[in-house]
C-alpha cells in the first residue's frame, strides 16, 4: 500500500458508498466477473490501488443508493441505461490508521447490461481523472492482501454483495439461483415467496460442506440476510420472520457439543429443522382459513341468521386469499357469494384469481346449495365495485404498527372508495402473523418501482395510440435527454393502508388487535438485532 502522510488529531468518520460492477460473460446463470478500477495518483486516498467505484455520501443524498448512482455516473458515465442494481450489501465499519479515518462502507452490486438487454456492455464504461484504468477479475481472486493491490477491506466489500465467493461452488449456485428466482417472480404471493426462500436456504446449507463453526455461522446468517434483502424486499416480511425462526433452531443445534465424527448428524438435524418449519407453515395456512371462516360466521351470520348472501370485494391474488375465500364459502351457511375482483393492472392478477377460484369451485366445491357469482371490474371502477358490499378483503405483504398495512397498489383507493360508498362494509386484512415487521432497519420502506416494460407490454397488446411515442421518449430509455420535456412510466407495486382504516386483522392466531401487532413487532426486532446486528 502506498505511504500516506499521517494526519494528526481525532479520527475522521466518513460514510461512503462502494459499488462493484459485475458482468456475466456466459449469461446470468454463469459465474460473473467483477470490475476493479485502479485509482490514479490524483486522488488523496489509496492512489494506484484497485477499488470499486466509491465516494462520500453527501448530506444532500436521499439515501446511500442515490450516492452510489451519482458516483457511478461521475466516474464512469454509467447510468441506468447501461446498469441495473443487482444487490445491496450489509454496511460495515472499519478504521484505517494510515489515513486517520473510520470508514462506514455501504456496498452495492450492479450488473452491466449487455446489448441483448438494451445496454452497451463494457463499451459504456468511460472513466474520469480518478482512475488510471480498469480490468475484470474473478471474484475468487480478490483478497484483502497488500500483494493484491486493493484498497483496504476490498474482499470484505465484495463478499457482502457476493457471498458466493466464500462458499462451496454448489452452495453459491443455489443461493444465486434462489435470489434470481425471488427477484423475478412477480406473480407469487408473499407466502409462496417465503417457501421459495426457505427451500433456497435449505439447499444452500445442504451444500455447505465446511466445518460448522463461527465462519460457517456467519455465512449462514449472511445467506438469510440476502434472501430477505435481495430477493423481493418489499414482500420480505414473511421471509424475514420465517428465516429468523429457522435461525433460532439452527443456532440451538449448532451449539450442541459434538465430536468431528458427529458433524454430519448435526447437519442432518439442521436440515430436518428447516423441513419441520416448512411443514408447519402449511398448518398455519389451515388455521388462517379456519379463522377467516369463524370471522364470517360471527360477524355476519350470528347477527342475522337469515342472511344468505355475502358480497366481497378484493384485489389480492395470493393462493392464501383464494383458498380462504373458497373454504369460508364452503363451510359457512351462505347460499350466494358475490365476489367482485379488480383486474389488477399491469399483470392482471385479478383475472388470474377469478379464473382460479372459478375452476376450483367447479371441481371441488360445486353444490346445489351454493351459488358463486364472480364479477371482474377494471381498476378504474373501484368505487363502483365497492357499492353495497359487505367486505373489502385485503392481503398483506407487511403489517407495521407505525405505518399500517402494505399491500398491492390499488388497496388504498379501494378502501377509501368503500368508506365513501359503503360505510357499513368491513375492511378486513387476512394475513399470517409472519407478515408483521419490526422497526429493526432490516426491511427498508422504499417504493418498489418496477420495470415500465410491464406497462408498455399491456399497452402494445391493446395497440394503445401513442404508445410508441411514450416508449421513445421515456426517461428510462433515453441516454441523451432533452430536459425540456420528460416522460416517466411508473410501475409501483405496493402502498400503505393506515391501521385506522382497517376494521379487523384475521391471522393464523385469530383476530389481532394493535397491541398484538406491536408485541410481535418488538419480538421480531430483537431477533433481527441478535442474528444480523453484528454481520
Amino acid at each position: 500500500m502506498a505511504q500516506q502522510s499521517q494526519p494528526t488529531g481525532q479520527k475522521q468518520k466518513r460514510a461512503v458508498v462502494s459499488s462493484l460492477i459485475f458482468t456475466f460473460p456466459d449469461g446470468e446463470s454463469s459465474k460473473p466477473k467483477v470490475a476493479l478500477f485502479r485509482r490514479s495518483d490524483k486522488v488523496r486516498t489509496y492512489p494506484h490501488h484497485l477499488a470499486p467505484i466509491s465516494g462520500n455520501i453527501d448530506p444532500t443524498d436521499k439515501d446511500p443508493l442515490t450516492a452510489a448512482w451519482r458516483e457511478l455516473h461521475e466516474e464512469t458515465t454509467l447510468t441506468s441505461a447501461n446498469l441495473a442494481l443487482w444487490r445491496v450489501g450489509k454496511p460495515f465499519t472499519f478504521s484505517d490508521s494510515t489515513v486517520n479515518r473510520e470508514w462506514t462502507v455501504h456496498p452495492f452490486a450492479f450488473k452491466l447490461k449487455p446489448a441483448s438487454q438494451g445496454g452497451q456492455g463494457e463499451a459504456a464504461i468511460q472513466t474520469d481523472w480518478e482512475h488510471e484504468g480498469w480490468e475484470w477479475h474473478d471474484p475468487d481472486s480478490v483478497v484483502d492482501d497488500e500483494s493484491f493491490g486493493g484498497v483496504p477491506r476490498l474482499h470484505e466489500t465484495l463478499r457482502r454483495v457476493f457471498p458466493e465467493c466464500e462458499m462451496d461452488e454448489r452452495a453459491g449456485e443455489a443461493l444465486a439461483s434462489g435470489l434470481k428466482r425471488l427477484r423475478e417472480d412477480h406473480k407469487s404471493g408473499a407466502h409462496e415467496l417465503t417457501s421459495i426462500a426457505l427451500a433456497t436456504f435449505r439447499e444452500v446449507l445442504a451444500q455447505m460442506r465446511d466445518e460448522i463453526d463461527e465462519r460457517w455461522w456467519w455465512r449462514v446468517r449472511m445467506t438469510a440476510w440476502h434472501l430477505v434483502k435481495n430477493g423481493r424486499e418489499s414482500m420480505g416480511a414473511a421471509t424475514l420472520n420465517a428465516l429468523l425462526s429457522v435461525l433460532v433452531a439452527v443456532e440451538e443445534i449448532m451449539n450442541q457439543t459434538t465430536t468431528g465424527t458427529e458433524q454430519q448428524q448435526k447437519r442432518d438435524r439442521i436440515l430436518s429443522a428447516i423441513d419441520s418449519h416448512l411443514a408447519n407453515r402449511q398448518a398455519n395456512t389451515a388455521r388462517l382459513k379456519d379463522a377467516f371462516t369463524s370471522y364470517i360466521q360471527s360477524t355476519f351470520l350470528t347477527t342475522d341468521p337469515k342472511q344468505d348472501k355475502i358480497t366481497m370485494l378484493t384485489l389480492s391474488a395470493s393462493s392464501t386469499t383464494r383458498d380462504s375465500i373458497l373454504s369460508a364459502f364452503a363451510q359457512a351457511d351462505i347460499h350466494t357469494l358475490e365476489l367482485r375482483i379488480l383486474e389488477s393492472r399491469p399483470l392482471f392478477e385479478g383475472a388470474t384469481l377469478a379464473s382460479s377460484i372459478y375452476s376450483r369451485f367447479q371441481s371441488e366445491f360445486r353444490s346445489p346449495d351454493k351459488q358463486l357469482d364472480i364479477r371482474i371490474y377494471t381498476d378504474a371502477a373501484a368505487a363502483l365495485a365497492a357499492q353495497n358490499i359487505d367486505i373489502v378483503l385485503l392481503g398483506a405483504d407487511r403489517i407495521c404498527a407505525s405505518k399500517g398495512v402494505s399491500n398491492k397498489t390499488g388497496s388504498l383507493p379501494v378502501v377509501l372508495s368503500a368508506k365513501h360508498v359503503a360505510p357499513s362494509a368491513k375492511i378486513l386484512v387476512l394475513s399470517e402473523l409472519e407478515k408483521v415487521v419490526g422497526d429493526d432497519g432490516i426491511l427498508e420502506d422504499k417504493v418498489e418501482d418496477n420495470d415500465p416494460e410491464e406497462v408498455f407490454s399491456a399497452w402494445r397488446k391493446e395497440t394503445v395510440e401513442g404508445t410508441q411515442v411514450l416508449e421513445d421518449s421515456s426517461t428510462s430509455s433515453k441516454t441523451d435527454r432533452d430536459n425540456s420535456a420528460t416522460i416517466q412510466v411508473k410501475n409501483i407495486y405496493f402502498e400503505w393502508v393506515p391501521l385506522t382504516l382497517v376494521d379487523a386483522f384475521v391471522s393464523d392466531e385469530g383476530v389481532l388487535d394493535q397491541t398484538s401487532i406491536e408485541n410481535k413487532s418488538q419480538q421480531l426486532g430483537k431477533l433481527a438485532s441478535r442474528y444480523f446486528g453484528d454481520l
